[in-house]
C-alpha cells in the first residue's frame, strides 16, 4: 500500500472494499483527480472520470512578472494568500524573473492573512509567517478578516486563484484600499468535451447516483456545456432529483445552491472528508432493503438483490425498481412510473419496462401488479 493509500485508509472510519459496490460516481476534477477515483474504486464504486476544467499557469508569464514588479514597487500593506498552488507558482515564477528574493523582502515587511491551512502551509514553506486565516476557508471570509482593520489608504495585495469573486476585490476598493492582484493560474475549459458530453448523458438518464465536485469553475464548466447540448434544464433536473451532488466547501458549492441544487458538503473543506461524506451519504440514502414474498430485496444504486442474488439494472428499470421500493409495498401507478423514467413512457411503454425489469430480476415474483392500478413490491401482507 502507498502513502497516499494508507492515509486514505486511516481516515475513512468504516472503510470496506465493498463500501459503494452498486454505486457509479462521476469526477469532474482534473488535478489531484487520482487520489479520488482510487479512494472510491478501492470502496467498490464504478467511477466515470470527465474532467470539465483544466488548471494551467497564466498563458503569459510575463503577465505574472509584471504583476509581481508592481507588487514590489507598491510594498504592500497586506497580503491575502488564497491558495498553497498559487502562492508556489508565484514565487516560483519570480525566481525564474531572478526577482524572487525582492518579492520575497517586500511580503515579509506586509501583515499577510491565509484563505486556509493550505495557503498557510505554503506561506511558512518560503519563509514567511501570517497574520490570521479566514474562518471559512472562503475568499468572501479572507476579505471579512482584513476589513476588520481600517484599510483606507492602505495597499492590499492579492494572491488570485482561478476563480475569484470580482465582488470581493471591489469591497477592498470600496473600503478605500488600493489592490494590487496577481494571477499565477487560471482554469481552462478542458479539451475533451466529448467525455463530459457522456457524463451529461449519464446524469440526465440516472446513470450515475453521485458527481463530486472540487472547484467552482468545474460547476461551471458544466453547466455550460450541458446548455450547449441543450440539456441545462434536464441536467439541474437530475441532480435536484436522484443525483447527488458532492462539493469540497462552500466555494464550490455556491453555483450549484445559485441552481437550486442543494450539494452534500463536509464540514471540512478536504478531499479526505469529502470522501468520507459520498460514503455515508450513499449507504444511508443510496440503499433501499424490504423483505418480499421472494425473500430480502435490496438496491444498491444500479445494483438489485434478491435473496442474495445479484443483477445490474438498466436506467430505465433502475428507475422503476427504485420508485416502487420507495413505495414500500404500496402501489404506484402507471402514471408515476411513468414520470419518474428518463425520457417519459405512456401506460404501455411503462408495462413493456415492467416486464424487462421483471425479467432481469433473480425472482419476477418481486414484482406485483396491481389489477387496473399499478405495481407494487410483493411485500407479505
Amino acid at each position: 500500500m502507498d502513502d497516499s493509500s494508507r492515509a486514505d485508509a486511516a481516515s475513512a472510519l468504516g472503510f470496506r472494499p465493498d463500501q459503494l459496490r452498486g454505486f457509479r460516481i462521476g469526477v469532474t476534477s482534473d488535478r489531484r483527480s487520482e487520489d479520488l477515483i482510487a479512494a472510491f474504486e478501492r470502496r467498490g464504486a464504478e467511477v466515470v472520470h470527465a474532467p470539465t476544467i483544466r488548471m494551467t499557469g497564466a498563458a503569459d508569464d510575463a503577465a505574472v512578472v509584471a504583476e509581481t514588479a508592481a507588487i514590489i514597487a507598491a510594498r504592500p500593506d497586506y497580503l491575502l494568500a488564497t491558495t498553497s498552488y498559487g502562492m508556489r507558482r508565484w514565487v516560483e515564477s519570480a525566481d525564474a524573473a531572478g526577482v524572487g528574493e525582492d518579492l520575497i523582502s517586500v511580503l515579509a515587511a506586509a501583515r499577510i492573512l491565509v484563505r486556509g491551512p493550505k495557503a498557510r502551509g505554503a506561506v511558512r514553506a518560503i519563509g514567511l509567517d501570517d497574520a490570521g486565516m479566514s474562518e471559512r476557508e472562503t475568499t468572501t471570509s479572507l476579505v471579512d478578516l482584513v476589513l476588520r482593520h481600517d484599510v483606507r489608504g492602505a495597499t492590499i495585495a492579492v494572491q488570485l486563484h482561478g476563480f475569484t469573486d470580482p465582488a470581493q476585490l471591489e469591497r477592498l476598493t470600496a473600503a478605500g484600499a488600493r489592490v494590487c492582484a496577481v494571477a499565477p493560474y487560471r482554469w481552462t475549459a478542458h479539451e475533451d468535451a466529448d467525455r463530459v458530453g457522456r457524463l451529461i448523458d449519464l446524469i440526465c438518464s440516472g446513470g450515475v447516483d453521485a458527481v463530486t465536485f472540487t472547484s467552482a469553475p468545474a460547476v461551471d464548466a458544466l453547466f455550460s456545456v450541458a446548455d450547449a447540448l441543450q440539456r441545462l434544464d434536464d441536467l439541474q433536473a437530475a441532480f435536484r432529483d436522484e443525483v447527488t451532488a458532492a462539493a469540497v466547501g462552500p466555494v464550490t458549492a455556491a453555483p450549484l445552491v445559485e441552481a437550486g441544487i442543494l450539494p452534500i458538503v463536509p464540514d471540512r473543506f478536504r478531499m479526505g472528508a469529502l470522501i468520507r461524506l459520498v460514503c455515508e451519504h450513499l449507504e444511508t440514502a443510496g440503499v433501499r432493503s424490504l423483505d418480499t414474498v421472494a425473500g430480502p430485496v435490496e438496491l444498491r444504486g444500479r445494483l438489485a438483490t434478491v435473496a442474495g442474488q445479484s443483477v445490474a439494472l438498466h436506467p430505465v428499470g433502475r428507475a422503476l425498481f427504485r420508485a416502487l421500493m420507495r413505495a414500500e409495498g404500496g402501489t404506484v401507478s402507471r402514471q408515476e412510473l411513468a414520470e419518474v423514467t428518463p425520457d417519459g413512457l405512456d401506460d404501455h411503454a411503462v408495462d413493456v419496462a415492467i416486464s424487462r425489469l421483471r425479467q432481469s430480476l433473480p425472482d419476477a415474483r418481486v414484482v406485483a401488479t396491481v389489477i387496473k392500478r399499478g405495481y407494487r413490491i410483493a411485500v407479505p401482507l
